[in-house]
């Protein structure tokens, strides 16, 4: 198969281009060469697709994957581009799409958001979610081949730019008390960036069509599997210290930033989205086991090993030392309210 990878070399497209490449396939990448291309790829096309479509005339695939749309102009001129020499087109959008973030159980035809000026190329974390949406119904109304629309919830593992899932197993490996919000029982979703781009050329090869959520099963990750799961692949013997909400609020800890992936009570809806849909097309969800090892194996050979986010070390300790007094005074230390 002959695929167009828009972007390719950070992170969702670097899984996806060297298992592509494994499976034999011919790949030609379009981006602005910041990163290196994963080795075997056929070819690399230097540019901007805000200026430099033009560089891919004359070619023609079986699959476009694009991962970096984020205006619906992008996915206009892209289609545009290739018009006539492309079969199938995968666009990687969002659950951030969903009108209502916090409410569980969202599925693909869930309400989406709408921009009040669908016109503004502003990206910011609050027209995100509605800037895909117009990327979505772009190629809708563009795309005359088979469409695949991906919306992925929280993609973590090895080479993830944001770190917030990486903090846990880091912060876990470095020993000592490690600050955790809520208790053991609160749950998570996410997909693995190797499970997601696994699915992904799947489904390219299989020219899947229709939406889907990308996310493992609501209900089958918590917090508590994931540091046990960190202690176990660290060794580090660190000590867990569970603090419940009203503590963290009343001491302003960020949630998703000073404690990533913690969402106070009232958005725990996000990690209840339905993810069924994928999962029947045969998406796999691997272990917390195997994810927190592969993403510490890599933490650690990382060149920068600076987390982007989450507590420092200086600040964890205060919070652990106020809620260790606040317990002490009232007798039930290492207990939570």
């Amino acid at each position: 198969m002959k695929l167009l990878v828009i972007g390719g070399t950070r992170f969702i497209g670097r899984h996806l281009v060297s298992e592509a490449v494994a499976r034999g396939h011919e790949v030609t990448l379009f981006n602005r060469g910041s990163l290196p291309a994963p080795d075997g790829v056929a070819e690399v096309t230097l540019g901007d697709r805000d200026h430099d479509l033009e560089k891919l005339a004359g070619g023609s695939w079986d699959a476009v994957i694009d991962n970096v749309a984020y205006f619906p102009r992008q996915v206009r001129e892209l289609v545009a581009a290739v018009a006539g020499r492309a079969r199938h087109y995968t666009l990687v959008s969002t659950v951030s799409v969903y009108a209502e973030q916090d409410k569980a159980g969202l599925n693909e035809d869930s309400a989406l958001l709408e921009l009040a000026d669908p016109s503004s190329e502003e990206l910011t974390n609050e027209s995100y979610g509605g800037l895909k949406v117009l990327c979505e119904r772009e190629l809708a109304a563009s795309f005359p081949g088979s469409r695949l629309v991906i919306r992925p919830g929280l993609i973590v593992g090895p080479h993830d730019p944001t770190d917030r899932f990486t903090y846990w197993p880091a912060r876990v490996a470095m020993g000592g008390a490690v600050l955790a919000p809520v208790g053991p029982e609160m749950p998570l979703q996410w997909i693995d960036v190797r499970d997601l781009a696994t699915w992904m050329l799947d489904a390219a090869e299989a020219g899947l069509e229709g939406t889907f959520n990308a996310v493992s099963q609501a209900g089958r990750f918590t917090i508590g599997e994931l540091l046990d799961a960190s202690l176990t692949a660290s060794g580090s013997g660190a000590e867990v210290v569970w603090a419940p909400e009203s503590f963290l609020l009343e001491h302003e800890v960020r949630p998703f930033a000073d404690l990533p992936l913690w969402i106070p009570a009232d958005g725990i809806g996000f990690w209840h989205t339905d993810g069924s849909r994928a999962i029947a097309a045969g998406l796999k969800v691997r272990s917390v086991q195997d994810t927190v090892s592969a993403t510490l194996d890599w933490y650690r050979s990382r060149l920068d090993p600076q987390l982007r986010v989450g507590l420092t070390r200086e600040r964890e300790a205060q919070l652990v030392d106020a809620w260790r007094a606040k317990m002490a005074g009232h007798g039930r230390v290492g207990d939570s309210d």
